[in-house]
């Protein structure tokens, strides 16, 4: 695995918050809007920036987003409930499952299965955090049961996952375009004379 510097961490930061700030009021697509990045976003950070003040920038950036869409932008306030805190545990899962990948992704035979085991355990983490935290916490079932709480999953949880491997899908060779062209400039560095 390749490391970013320091700075590289706090551009690529930004740029996934960026991002999230973009598409988090919107969390499905329509043919207008792009899909909710915020699962993505979570997930590479954990892969790729190694400090975690980058987590607590993306909290602080995903709750603020939030709290503008509602504000000012006219976004329904459906989801804030007593669970909403819930997303900080919700998202650092996703966080965890880039960070454990980023320290088991070796280019052996196992890496698929460890990439495919990361993105499913992480998200299915978060679902479960985040959208049982809602069912059995918010208020808005009136009758909250195990059976209704599974069908919820049922129904939400392809879709959400869906997402997040799309904007995985969109990285993945950015990701792997840079950590060649770093081991290329490694590599010229080590051929110099000195």
């Amino acid at each position: 695995m390749f490391t970013l510097g320091r700075r590289q961490q706090w551009v690529l930061v930004a740029v996934l918050a960026l991002l999230m700030a973009v598409t988090r009021s919107h969390h499905f697509a329509t043919l207008k809007v792009l899909p909710d990045a915020s699962w993505a976003v979570f997930f590479l950070a954990g892969f790729l920036v190694t400090r975690w003040g980058a987590l607590l920038v993306l909290l602080a950036v995903a709750g603020l987003a939030d709290a503008v869409a509602i504000g000012l932008g006219g976004v329904s306030d459906f989801c804030l409930s007593f669970a909403y805190p819930f997303l900080i545990p919700a998202y650092t899962a996703l966080w965890l499952g880039g960070r454990w990948l980023g320290k088991v992704a070796l280019p052996d035979g196992r890496l698929l299965p460890r990439i495919g085991l990361a993105i499913f355990a992480s998200a299915f983490a978060c679902e479960l955090i985040a959208s049982g935290s809602f069912h059995f916490l918010s208020g808005v079932i009136a009758e909250p049961t195990l059976d209704g709480f599974g069908t919820a999953l049922w129904r939400y949880f392809p879709r959400s996952l869906a997402n997040f491997v799309l904007y995985l899908a969109f990285a993945a060779p950015l990701v792997v375009w840079f950590a060649w062209a770093q081991s290329a400039r490694a590599r010229r560095a080590d051929t110099q004379p000195l």
